[in-house]
Formats: structure tokens, sequence, C-alpha cells
């Protein structure tokens, strides 16, 4: 068998140039995998972070139905706030008979309601401006007016006034704090019909 010779082992020896590229390939590859790892893992937080604050801080809730158009339609998409701090007129989601109701906030605490036979509503004597309503409505009423709201109770009616049912309603009544999830703060699909509503 004949012996190699320096030359002959030399030739076969993988040139520097090609060393430093196969080097610089490897690093790179470690490099990747490395970034590929660390970005997982920062996916992997945020999407538990954005579930905590979805259902703990910032509710996210499909509406189902017809009775809060033209504002809210049936499949829209709306954010909430939690937070049983509400005002006249604000919108608002709350837990009746294991569903999730939403409606607006028409009289808080203490105050006294009456409605018309026409739908025109009176709160604490004075007319409400009511410009989210497009066609007023008694509805299925069968509260004797005038009306005071129960100490922690809010009276909530919705938008489609002739075809809610809501506070007017002995069925639903009044809305316990207890039962409040949050204000709705925006719609936000679709995305055409993005609107602040808090």
């Amino acid at each position: 068998m004949p012996m190699k010779t320096y030359k002959h082992l030399r030739q076969n020896l993988p040139e520097a140039d090609s060393l430093k590229k196969e080097l610089k390939r490897e690093l790179y590859r470690r490099r990747f995998r490395r970034l590929l790892r660390s970005t997982f893992n920062a996916l992997i937080v945020v999407a538990a972070i954005a579930a905590l604050i979805a259902t703990l801080i910032l509710p996210v809730l499909q509406i189902a139905g017809t009775s809060m158009e033209p504002n809210l339609n049936d499949g829209d998409i709306v954010v909430l706030a939690k937070t049983d701090r509400l005002e006249t007129g604000d919108l608002c989601a709350f837990y009746y008979s294991n569903k999730i109701l939403i409606k607006r906030v028409i009289a808080t605490p203490g105050d006294t309601i009456w409605i018309e036979s026409d739908g025109t509503v009176f709160l604490n004597g004075i007319l409400l401006d009511e410009p989210y309503v497009q066609e007023k409505a008694l509805g299925e009423c069968d509260v004797d007016f005038p009306y005071q709201v129960p100490e922690n109770s809010f009276f909530m009616m919705g938008d489609h006034r002739e075809t809610s049912i809501d506070s007017r309603s002995s069925v639903i009544g009044c809305i316990s704090a207890d039962h409040l999830i949050g204000k709705i703060l925006c719609k936000f699909w679709p995305l055409s019909d993005f609107e602040w509503l808090g």
C-alpha cells in the first residue's frame, strides 16, 4: 500500500475559505434556532397575557340578536371594561338566566322613570334625549309608572324598542349591580364599522 505523501494529504484537506464558510453557516443556523425559540416563547407569553386581559379586564363579546339595532348588529364584536360604575346612556353587558345580555342604561339607582304610551321616556321628570333610538315604542311593558329604580339596580332598555325585552318587562326587571359584567368601550368588528362607544 503506497504511503500518502504530504502533498496528497494536503490536497484532500478542505481549504480555509470553505471551512470559514461552513463555520459561518453553522453559526447562522444556531442563531436562527435561538431566535426562533425566543420568538416562540415570547408569542406564548403575549398570548397568555392577552387571554388574561381579555378574561379579567377587557372581555370581548359577540352580539347575538337584534335588540340593540341599529347601533349593535347581530355578529358585531365588542370590547368591555369591567366596571359597575354606569351612567345613563352607557351600553352594558350583564348576566341574566345563564346568558349575557347587552342593553343601554336608562336609569340608575334611585332615579324615577316614566314612559309614555308612544315610547317617550322621562327621567326624573325631564325628557330623556335618546339620539341612539330610531323608532320609539312602548314595547313589552308591564311596569307601572312612575317607577323608581331600586337601590343597587339599573333600569335597562334595548335600542330597538319595539322588539327588545328588557327592564320594562317584569320577566327581566331592573338589573342588580351584582349581575353586571361591564361597560362597552368599542365595537371593533367588522373593522369597517369600528366605533368608540364608551
